[in-house]
């Protein structure tokens, strides 16, 4: 009688601790496992460790792999869990719960030596995955090694300091790791409304003291927000682009396509990195059950930012080809004339003098006397557009629609000012450039998070804007294929 009943693996039915810490599903775990040269498997004296441990799954799939492959050399199959066990995997845990839960998935019980642990050859309990609560070192009201806000996270002993072990600590395994794997926790409140951009990175410092390590091999599924940098990114994506040891690249421009239920601004990516291996890296990209794969490099000429699209760098290379000023240079950095997002020292109603100001979903009038920035542009024809958007529903909009901002008007920071124009009719020429699909998705190329800064125009050529444009025009201009077009077209929605 055949037997039917649905057996699923437990570690696929775990709820996320949020977005910021994200369990790994078995099936990511292997696919990432898969970079890795096969002849690892059948090596008794490959270490691996997992620096961030929650689940446990990369050293259980890793067990996996290691029993199998070591079934010729060590013939006694309790022999050779001990030995797999105790001299080729090991872990740091990110909190005291997640080392129980690791040490369970990992050891078949959550205390290493007890007698139903899988090992009979540990002494202690939590084996060789460790946690030890340790805790920030404030400098200026930072930590010195994560950035941490000291009010927030000067904490007594009953809350989670989240100062993780690994980055914390000179070194805590005295040995030499073949492997590093991970998923890194990615970010932290910085004490300023936490979430999205009011928070610290934190994963790209798990990599680089991965690196620091030397192992053979590193690899690690991490936000793709640093593709373009960002807050405290910049050296680090300056860093790992120029860095030729990075050899395999996976990216999810949508992180629900490898994280299901789980929504990551900027998508998400694995790498492996080879430490005695260079070369160009190869990079495959994920897009709704849509995947394309190239080998080639991750910085383009002209270009200091990943152009995560495959079929997109030969659009690029055909726009930025005929060397035309960018569009950034007539973008406002935030705050365009002084006032910040949550300013409302203003008047309802019109008044004498008063100038009109755009604020965050309303307007009112305030004196021109408390412009204290770009005064100049008040009584000038220009264009608002907001500074922060979400990219929206697949085909994406990117960012959200322009507007007229006409003589006598300012703004606060929730928008940017472009211009300034001589006449209204260029600045609404303007304003039709920005709504093609062309446009925005060459600012797709760069921004992957909802904020919007002038940088991520930075791909987008100035044009003519005595005409209006559409995209038929631009398609025309720089000599897009049939292909390149219906790319662009399946990744940018009309903006209604």
């Amino acid at each position: 009688m055949q037997n039917n009943t649905y057996n699923p693996d437990v570690l696929s039915c775990l709820a996320n601790l949020s977005n910021d810490e994200v369990f790994t599903p078995p099936a990511l775990a292997n696919q990432m496992l898969d970079m890795l040269p096969a002849e690892l498997w059948s090596n008794p004296d490959a270490k691996f460790l997992d620096p961030c441990c929650k689940s446990g799954v990369f050293l259980r799939e890793i067990a996996k792999r290691l029993i199998v492959g070591l079934e010729h050399k060590i013939p006694d199959i309790q022999e050779r869990l001990n030995h797999i066990y105790k001299n080729q995997l090991f872990g740091i845990a990110i909190t005291e719960l997640t080392s129980l839960l690791a040490r369970r998935s990992v050891y078949c019980s959550k205390n290493a030596n007890s007698k139903y642990s899988i090992c009979t050859d540990f002494n202690t309990e939590c084996g060789n995955i460790v946690f030890e609560r340790v805790k920030h070192t404030w400098e200026n009201g930072r930590c010195k090694y994560c950035g941490a806000s000291q009010s927030e996270y000067d904490r007594d002993d009953t809350l989670e300091t989240h100062a993780y072990q690994f980055i914390h600590a000179d070194e805590v395994f005295n040995m030499k790791f073949d492997v590093i794997i991970g998923n890194p926790p990615y970010q932290l409140s910085d004490g300023a409304g936490g979430g999205g951009s009011s928070a610290v990175p934190l994963y790209h410092l798990f990599i680089q003291q991965a690196k620091r390590l030397m192992p053979r091999y590193l690899t690690m599924v991490v936000p793709s927000r640093w593709f373009s940098g960002g807050k405290g990114l910049d050296s680090f994506r300056e860093e790992m682009l120029n860095d030729s040891r990075l050899r395999k690249l996976v990216d999810f421009p949508v992180s629900t396509d490898c994280f299901s239920g789980v929504d990551i601004q900027g998508g998400v990516c694995y790498f492996l990195w080879n430490r005695d291996e260079k070369g160009t890296c190869e990079i495959t990209t994920i897009t709704h059950q849509e995947t394309t794969v190239a080998t080639r490099p991750l910085l383009e000429n002209g270009c200091d930012v990943f152009i995560r699209y495959n079929q997109a760098v030969d659009i690029f290379k055909k726009v930025s080809a005929k060397n035309e000023p960018s569009f950034a240079d007539i973008i406002s950095s935030r705050k365009p004339f002084g006032f910040s997002s949550d300013f409302r020292n203003f008047s309802s109603k019109y008044f004498g003098g008063a100038v009109k100001i755009y604020a965050n979903k309303t307007t009112g009038w305030i004196e021109k006397s408390l412009i204290e920035q770009n005064r100049n542009w008040v009584d000038e024809h220009k264009v608002y557009i907001s500074f922060a958007y979400g990219m929206g529903d697949f085909p994406h909009q990117i960012i959200n629609k322009p507007f007229l901002g006409e003589k006598n008007t300012c703004c606060t920071e929730t928008y940017l000012h472009i211009g300034p124009f001589e006449t209204q009719e260029m600045a609404n020429n303007a304003i039709s450039y920005i709504k093609t699909k062309l446009f925005r998705f060459l600012v797709l190329l760069i921004k992957n998070t909802q904020n919007a800064t002038k940088k991520v125009y930075s791909f987008v050529p100035m044009q003519d804007f005595n005409e209006p444009w559409d995209d038929a025009k631009l398609y025309k201009k720089y000599g897009l294929t049939t292909d390149e077009i219906a790319f662009i077209e399946s990744m940018v929605r009309p903006m209604e």
